[in-house]
């Protein structure tokens, strides 16, 4: 049976993605080098559920359903602002900008996304919703006073706020590993509502 890679998300407007690669190279330029490998800006998005290993069969039925729940939800705005690394500043692995989402629609979306895919056998996340775009994972063999070294910079460096987005529509989306990076294509769009 073929499978892929694969996950669901907002993509992001080309302004902010130019913000976000800004942002990479003031950090990058503040870092011990080739500690951080950074997420190319293109391929930054606002993940709502990541499938991972899924059957090529059930991707017409995973379309109908994330069809279903766009229809019932309204297009809506939030505001990309601050920035910090998971788990935390003191041991980063990943550095993040944040995602303010105020009137909690987005929670909400990546809520239903999550119920929607229990029966086609993927996994309730076991972590709470944290919405962030993920600039760049601190490398696996990098010492530890270079990792001590980026929570510096991702502390004192000041990213105020970035932009605000107007999600209209969320994608199915395959990732592939390659040498270079993971490649991300989008195999389904789904409006919002009034989107």
């Amino acid at each position: 049976m073929d499978r892929i890679r694969a996950f669901i998300a907002i993509p992001l407007p080309a302004l902010l993605l130019g913000e976000l690669a800004s942002l990479q190279r003031r950090l990058e330029d503040q870092m011990p080098p080739r500690c951080v490998r950074w997420v190319r800006p293109e391929g930054i998005h606002l993940t709502l559920k990541f499938l991972g290993d899924t059957p090529v069969d059930r991707l017409p039925d995973i379309g109908r359903a994330l069809k279903s729940i766009a229809q019932d939800f309204p297009r809506h705005t939030f505001a990309v602002a601050g920035m910090g690394c998971f788990p935390d500043l003191r041991r980063p692995r990943v550095v993040w900008v944040g995602v303010r989402d105020v009137d909690g629609h987005l929670g909400s979306l990546q809520k239903a996304v999550e119920e929607a895919m229990i029966p086609f056998g993927f996994a309730r996340e076991g972590r709470a919703f944290t919405p962030h775009l993920t600039l760049g994972r601190v490398g696996e063999r990098v010492s530890s006073r270079d990792v001590a070294r980026v929570g510096e910079v991702v502390a004192a460096t000041e990213a105020g706020l970035l932009g605000e987005v107007t999600a209209d529509r969320f994608a199915l989306f395959r990732s592939e590993l390659k040498p270079t990076g993971a490649e991300y294509t989008v195999l389904e769009e789904f409006p919002l509502r009034g989107g």
